[in-house]
């Protein structure tokens, strides 16, 4: 069982910025990929941003050049560094791994951070 942890959300001013952290835990697992996902109440969940073990990056159209993603691989944990952030960023931002734990891979979902850009 692999658990992720969110931290980091909170209100943020526009044009502000918010850093994401997630950080995955338990035993005998190794991570392919991370992302971080938002979803807003009535609509489905989106992908943000991606980022794979080998450190490629991909990102929505509505966030490149503001949003960066990270990964400490040591630490297993990954960032969202938000910058010049807008009211349509507000929404409940949620990790995700891919993980291979025996050889077999699952998917696993943080608890969610929300995240309320307003002046």
């Amino acid at each position: 069982q692999v658990q992720l942890e969110e931290s980091g959300g909170g209100l943020v001013q526009p044009g502000g910025s918010l850093r994401l952290s997630c950080a995955a835990s338990g035993r005998g697992f190794s991570i392919v990929t991370m992302a971080w996902y938002r979803q807003v109440p009535g609509k489905q969940r989106d992908l943000v941003a991606v980022i794979t073990s080998g450190g490629t990056r991909n990102y929505a159209d509505s966030v490149k050049g503001r949003f960066t993603i990270s990964r400490d691989s040591a630490e297993n944990t990954v960032f969202l560094h938000m910058n010049i952030v807008k009211p349509e960023d507000t929404a409940v931002y949620y990790c995700y791994a891919d993980v291979i734990v025996n050889t077999f891979q699952y998917g696993y979902w943080g608890q969610g951070t929300p995240v309320t850009v307003s002046s």
